[in-house]
Formats: structure tokens, sequence, C-alpha cells
């Protein structure tokens, strides 16, 4: 029979005050604390807590505390991933995100969620797992809701509610996010300058 956790992380019902996953919950809480109340002088010590509480990447990450997670363990970080401040991930399934991945202040990545049955929802919760590419930027205030898939070297509008995947290589934003157009290789250059393909 499967454990609240392996449910918890396999998308299905699972009842959240499993004492293993109060545990758990109450070990990020404690690394999260810890982290939030560091001074920039403390880097190493940022850096230890940051590798304890994530799955991988903790390393590499730049963190501007405060941040707020529900596990820790299930976010799994590529190189050099930024978070602004005031970030908060509820990761009761993975998040994975990508290389040079940057989030802007108070960006909110969910992974969790509950039954639209009322009693059921007094017992149980789901999550779904989300997944953001390589060389994403996610603006301030944006919100990436369960289940969701970003590509990579994606920008996502400051405030944007992601409810539907995005693919790679395009700018969208807005609530719902919808896409607005493709990244064009002459994005960013100076309008002095003579673009690659002049």
């Amino acid at each position: 029979m499967a454990t609240e956790k392996e449910k918890m992380l396999a998308g299905d019902f699972y009842d959240a005050l499993d004492p293993e996953l109060v545990k758990e919950r109450e070990r990020a809480r404690d690394l999260c604390r810890d982290l939030n109340t560091t001074r920039e002088q403390e880097q190493e010590a940022r850096r230890q807590i940051l590798i304890e509480l994530f799955g991988s990447g903790g390393d590499s990450v730049w963190m501007q505390p405060p941040f707020y997670c529900d596990y820790g363990s299930n976010i799994y970080l590529g190189k050099r991933v930024y978070f602004n401040f005031n970030c908060v991930v509820l990761d009761v399934c993975e998040v994975r995100i990508g290389d040079f991945t940057f989030f802007g202040p108070a960006v909110q990545i969910y992974t969790g969620t509950h039954p639209m049955n009322a009693a059921l929802r007094r017992t149980q919760e789901l999550g779904k797992p989300v997944t953001i590419g390589s060389d994403v930027w996610v603006g301030g205030g944006a919100i990436i809701c369960p289940g969701i898939t970003i590509g990579s070297k994606t920008v996502i509008g400051a405030g944007s509610v992601v409810t539907k995947d995005i693919p790679e290589n395009v700018i969208a934003a807005g609530n719902p996010c919808r896409i607005i157009r493709e990244i064009s290789e002459n994005d960013d250059l100076p309008s002095d300058v003579p673009s690659p393909s002049s």
C-alpha cells in the first residue's frame, strides 16, 4: 500500500496531516526561517541551508530571502536559478526548473490543489507537478498554477496567472496568461545597431 507521501508525489489524493508529511513540512519551515533571518554577510551559512533545503541546485541558486516552500525536497533546480524577494513554491509535487531561469519578486508556483467536492476537501489534498525550462524569465507577481509546463527561453509578464502550458521562446502575459508573440533575434538590439540579419 502506498504511503501518503508516495500518493502525494504521484498526484493522487492524500492526507496532508500524515505524521511523515507534517514532519517534512516542519523541517522545510525551520530551514526557510533560518534562511530568511540570515544577513547578506552570511553567504556561507545561506548556501548550506539552500543545499539542505532543495532536492537539487542549492549549491548554485541565487536567492534573495525571504523565500517560502512546503517541502523544498521536491524542488529540483538547474544551474544558477535566481529567486528575487518573497517567492513562494508550494511543492507538494515536483517542481523542476532549468538552468539560468529568473523569478522576479513575489512569484508564486503552486503544485498543490484541492478537490471540488467540499466533503472530500476536508480530509484530502492533491497536486500536479510544474516544469519550467532553462533561461525562462518570470516577471514579478506572476502565479504559476498546478500542472503547468513553461518552455525554455520564454518570458512571462509581471502579474500573469499561468493556467495553461506555455511553449518555448515566446512572450506571454495576462490573466489568464496568453502568448503575445515569439521572441525574435532582434529583440533587445539598440535601434542604432544593425541587426544580425541586415
